[in-house]
């Protein structure tokens, strides 16, 4: 197939791009700099609502990763206003293009978040269940509905909910390795809270499994089988790099540490399942945290 990828300079769009160029896809990346010269790049800009059209005619699918990173910095209000737009007006920009093309492709794998459900403490959360509240919660619901365009044009559109992905490449394992490996790691909060994570190559592997199977539209839960409290998470990585984990950091300390971010992200409990992967026959290579992070980390 020939396949657009917003967001490729990312964690997982790195990933991706590998993953199908190997399989002997074309990729092409929607980029925000200049294309350089001899490369399959595209060029746009969605803070001024500009894309380049003839880089999308005879694309077989589209996969939309692009977003400003909610877990760097405070939460201020400039930061939740880039969150927010950075999701939105680029998903509608991206989706109103490709309605106005006369062949439209196939598929738009649109990235989406856990953070749709909202704080939801242990209540099993599918991808029929309701949205919760809070901020990430409505972007989540605006990220969404700005796919309309391209639903209405007759794409098949999939609204991949991603959960905490785990890598020691990027993201949130990256970022506890190295006060876990000092043994100053230990549980947040309460360690109560449900954690609903997916290895890379797991995410990976959903994002391709869901451009080629067409029973699958709307939203797809890409977490692990097994989501696990922060506790269990906690303990779990300590047991993998023979740390001890004795370090806990009280919720008052992380909202003093890191504002609104540490209620949405480090102490909300979201126990999301795949319900859709798993009854239209994905098989996760890394169903179980253990064997994850033993794989991620190089550890027998």
């Amino acid at each position: 197939m020939k396949i657009l990828v917003t967001g490729s300079s990312g964690l997982v769009g790195k990933a991706l791009g590998a993953f199908l160029g190997a399989g002997g896809h074309g990729v092409t990346r929607l980029v925000r700099s200049r294309p350089r010269s001899g490369t399959a790049e595209v060029h746009w800009d969605p803070d001024v609502g500009s894309i380049d059209m003839s880089g999308l005619e005879g694309l077989d699918a589209v996969v939309h990763l692009a977003g400003e990173s909610i877990a760097t910095g405070r939460w201020t209000a400039e930061k939740k206003a880039k969150i927010r737009e950075s999701r939105v007006k680029g998903t509608r920009l991206l989706c109103e293009s490709l309605a106005r093309l006369g062949q439209p492709p196939r598929v738009l794998v649109s990235a989406s978040a856990i953070g749709y459900y909202g704080d939801r403490g242990d209540e099993i959360l599918r991808e029929e269940s309701a949205s919760g509240s809070g901020f990430l919660a409505q972007v989540c619901r605006e990220w969404e509905a700005a796919t309309e365009s391209a639903i209405q044009k007759g794409i098949r559109v999939v609204h991949l909910r991603i959960g905490v992905v785990l890598s020691p490449l990027g993201g949130a394992l990256a970022k506890m390795l190295l006060p876990f490996r000092m043994g100053l790691g230990g549980i947040i909060g309460s360690g109560r809270q449900f954690m609903s994570w997916i290895a890379l190559e797991d995410l990976v592997g959903s994002i391709t499994y869901a451009l080629t199977t067409d029973a699958i539209r709307g939203p797809v839960n890409a977490v692990a089988p097994h989501p696990v409290m922060n506790r269990e998470f906690t303990k779990t990585l300590g047991r993998v790099l023979g740390r001890p984990t004795l370090f806990p950091m009280p919720a008052f300390a992380a909202r003093l540490a890191f504002g609104e971010m540490a209620d949405e992200l480090l102490l909300s409990s979201g126990r999301v399942e795949p319900a859709r992967l798993s009854t239209t026959g994905y098989v996760f290579r890394y169903p179980t945290l253990e064997g994850a992070l033993r794989h991620l980390l190089g550890k027998k």
